[in-house]
């Protein structure tokens, strides 16, 4: 895989942190940031996402995943599959007080159209 730089995502509002995570392994494959411990966290919310597609298999929801979000008081922390790649994710800490949600999001989604893994 090409060497991935998340530091685009800078430019979010109210952006800490970013990795880009393999959700079969939970391993860290990209971060950016220290604010937060960027291994933990995406072996952690591996597991985040992993329950979630558990849940919506079982309840046959015949759906996918576009975005989790985690709604903490001074943070944010999205989770997005990428559609191109469904083992892989985007990890998102956003300040809350300096953020957009609905712009991260839509910024995110024009991101991950820039990611080349050739």
């Amino acid at each position: 895989m090409a060497k991935i730089s998340l530091e685009p995502l800078r430019d979010l509002d109210g952006y800490v942190a970013s990795a880009l995570v393999d959700s079969e392994s939970g391993m860290l494959l990209a971060g950016d940031g220290s604010a937060v411990n960027l291994e933990v966290a995406a072996a952690g919310n591996t597991e985040v996402l992993r329950a979630k597609r558990k849940v919506a298999n079982a309840l046959k929801l015949n759906d996918t995943i576009e975005d989790i979000l985690i709604s903490l008081t001074k943070q944010y922390h999205l989770l997005r599959p990428l559609e191109s790649n469904q083992k892989l994710f985007l990890y998102v800490v956003l300040d809350r007080s300096k953020s957009n949600l609905a712009m991260a999001r839509h910024e995110l989604r024009t991101f991950e159209k820039t990611l080349d893994f050739s």
